[in-house]
This record gives structure tokens, sequence and C-alpha cells, in this order.
């Protein structure tokens, strides 16, 4: 494992303490999306249908546990514990939209077609796309919470540093992943807006308003 890969998943696990911190201290989940947590769910339970199959280190295992087990705990959260705070009329995005092209994606561009595979590759389009709904759900409000701005902010991290990740790999083991790098660029690019708008407000003191 590089430096990138380990700052990138170190990125990954802080936006899962701020979340859940997020929602624990102020007892709301308003501003997130149920659709995004419940679309991040299902990315993990395609991806790692192999978990007691296939061993490849202590650190992958660990890793997978804990992102299944964490992305259940704050759908849990969401849809029990603090129920009443949690606004479904702005999170309006049709998941539909993204699960259907997805699943067509991973049908045609897949390394083996079997299950595993195929869910790996649905998987891997599907993590590029999951934050839309909250994206959608930012657009419609027109601002959010500092602590949910964070959120966002290091999954997008995680996300950009998969890509110096990629190219280290390259120089220096020779791989390449085609549909993990393109699916990849997608994603990062979903938060070009968002980081414009962070940097620019956020990181300033400033309330993150999106631009009327």
């Amino acid at each position: 494992m590089n430096i990138f890969r380990l700052f990138g998943d170190l990125a990954h696990l802080a936006s899962i303490f701020i979340i859940v911190q997020k929602i624990q201290t102020t007892r709301s989940c308003r501003g997130i999306s149920f659709k995004t947590q419940a679309l991040y769910v299902l990315v993990f339970l395609t991806r790692y249908m192999d978990l007691f199959t296939r061993w490849i280190s202590l650190y992958n295992s660990v890793m997978k546990v804990f992102f299944l087990a964490s992305s259940c705990y704050i759908l849990y959260l969401m849809k029990h514990r603090f129920r009443p705070t949690y606004d479904p009329s702005i999170d309006t995005f049709k998941v539909e939209y993204l699960l259907g092209p997805c699943f067509f994606l991973a049908l045609i561009f897949n390394y083996r077609f079997n299950l595993t595979e195929i869910c790996w590759a649905f998987s891997i389009y599907l993590e590029a796309v999951a934050i839309f709904p909250q994206l959608f759900m930012l657009q419609r409000t027109g601002e959010a919470e500092a602590i949910t701005t964070h959120y966002l902010a290091a999954l997008g991290v995680y996300r950009a540093l998969y890509i110096p990740n990629w190219i280290y790999r390259y120089y220096t083991e020779d791989v390449v992943d085609p549909i993990v790098v393109v699916a990849g660029l997608v994603q990062t690019g979903l938060y070009l807006d968002f980081f414009y708008v962070y940097v620019t407000k956020v990181l300033q003191g400033q309330k993150f308003e999106l631009p009327a």
C-alpha cells in the first residue's frame, strides 16, 4: 500500500466519523440524504460479497467490515432513532436513474461475466454517482450545515487521493484498472462545484450557500 491509498482510506474513515458525530451530537439527520446513505450500503454489500471467501489482508478485511457496519449503522440512525428529523420532501432524487444505468454498465463492462464480478463492477459504477441525491438535496435547499460540508469534503478528498494512487501504481506496479479509474474520475468531477464553494466560503468561515 502506498501513502496516497492510505490517506485516501483515512479520509474515507473521517467522512464516516464526521457524519456519525453530526447525527449523534445534534440528535438530528437534517440535511443528510437517506437515499445517498442507502446507496452506499448497496455499494458495500455488492462489492464485498467475497468478504468470507477471499483473504487479502487483515487491513483489507477490517476495512470491509467497518464500511459495511458503519453504513448500516447510519441507516439505522436515520430510519429509526432520529427518523422524525429526516425530511423526505427534500430528498427527492430518483435513485432508479442511477441504479438502472449502473446495472446495465456492469453487465457490459466487467472483467468476468459471473455474479461476483458483475456485482463488483456495479458497486464501482454506483459509488461514482451515489453522492447525487446528497448533491441534489444541497441544490434544492441552497445551503448546508458546516459539519455536513466537512463530511462531503472528506468524501471528495478520499476519491481525489485515489488519482495519485492510480498513477503511482501504474509507474511502480504497472497496474491499471480502467473500470475503477474511469468511475473514479467521474466521481471526483462531481465534487468540483462543491469544492469551489467549500474552499471559497466554508474554509473562510462563511456559511455554505450555493450561488443563486
